[in-house]
C-alpha cells in the first residue's frame, strides 16, 4: 500500500462528501469524491484507488449496481453507507463482496476506523515479510490458496474467483483449521473491531464461500456449522 491511501467517496449528499473529504484528508488520506455512479465510473478510469466508500442510495444507477460493476473491474475494498432500514440492501451488498458497512447517521471517526482496519488487512496480506511472505500457500482437501496472488485454485487447478471478503473469511478459517470459530470471533477477525450487531453478515459470507468451494450447505463437508457455536473448517491444512 502506498504511504497515502487514495479513497473514492460516492455519495449524492454534498455535505457528507465535503465533511468526509476534509476529515479524511486531515487524517493523511487522499480523497476523490463524486455524486453518482456515472461520475464514479469516469474517475475510476483516471486513477488508482485503495478503497471505495459507497452510498447505496444513489440517484440514477443504484449503489448496488455500482458495487456489482466495481467487482467486475477489481477487488478494491468497498465500505457501504446505508440507512437504518436498508437491511435487505446491506445483505445484497455483502453478497456482492462489500467488506464492511456503516449505518447512517454515523460518526466520521467510526468510518475512519473501519477504513484503516480494511486497509490494514489488505496491507498485511501483501506486506513483504508479513504473513503473506512467510506462508505462500495453504493446501486443503485438494484446494490451494495462493497468498501472494490472492488466488484460489480448485482440485483440478482452475482458478475460482474470490471477492475481498470471501478471501479474508477463507484465510481466517485456514489459519485456524479444525477449530470452532463463533460468529463474534469471525466478526472480530474480519472487521478489526469489537463485534456488534451485523445482521446476517457472517452467515451470508459463509454461504457464499461454500458455493465457491462447492461445499453443499445442507451437507457441508469443508465448512461445518456448529449448532449454537459457529463454524469450523473441517480439513487438514498444509502450509508452504
Amino acid at each position: 500500500m502506498e504511504h497515502t491511501p487514495h479513497i473514492l467517496i460516492v455519495d449524492d449528499d454534498r455535505e457528507i462528501r465535503d465533511l468526509l473529504s476534509k476529515f479524511l484528508e486531515r487524517n493523511q488520506m487522499r480523497i476523490t469524491s463524486v455524486r453518482d455512479a456515472r461520475e464514479a465510473k469516469r474517475v475510476w478510469e483516471q486513477g488508482h484507488y485503495h478503497l471505495v466508500v459507497l452510498d447505496l442510495m444513489l440517484p440514477g444507477e443504484s449503489g448496488l449496481d455500482l458495487a456489482r460493476w466495481l467487482r467486475g473491474q477489481d477487488n478494491v475494498p468497498i465500505i457501504m453507507l446505508t440507512a437504518m432500514n436498508e437491511e435487505t440492501d446491506r445483505i445484497i451488498g455483502l453478497e456482492l463482496g462489500a467488506d464492511d458497512y456503516v449505518t447512517k447517521p454515523f460518526n466520521p471517526r467510526e468510518l475512519l476506523a473501519r477504513i484503516r482496519a480494511v486497509l490494514r488487512r489488505v496491507h498485511e496480506t501483501n506486506e513483504p515479510g508479513g504473513t503473506g511472505a512467510e506462508i505462500k500457500t495453504f493446501v486443503f482437501s485438494g484446494w490451494v490458496l495462493e497468498l501472494a496472488r490472492r488466488r484460489l485454485l480448485n482440485p483440478e487447478g482452475a482458478e475460482v474467483s474470490l471477492t475481498g471478503g470471501e478471501y479474508d473469511l477463507l484465510l481466517a478459517l485456514l489459519e485456524r483449521p479444525n477449530r470452532v470459530l463463533t460468529r463474534d470471533m469471525l466478526l472480530d477477525l474480519l472487521r478489526g473491531r469489537q463485534a456488534g450487531p451485523f445482521d446476517r453478515a457472517i452467515d451470508v459470507a459463509v454461504s457464499r464461500l461454500r458455493k465457491k468451494l462447492e461445499d453443499n450447505g445442507r451437507n457441508a463437508q469443508l465448512i461445518k456449522t456448529v449448532r449454537g457455536g459457529g463454524y469450523v473448517l473441517a480439513s487438514d491444512v498444509e502450509r508452504h
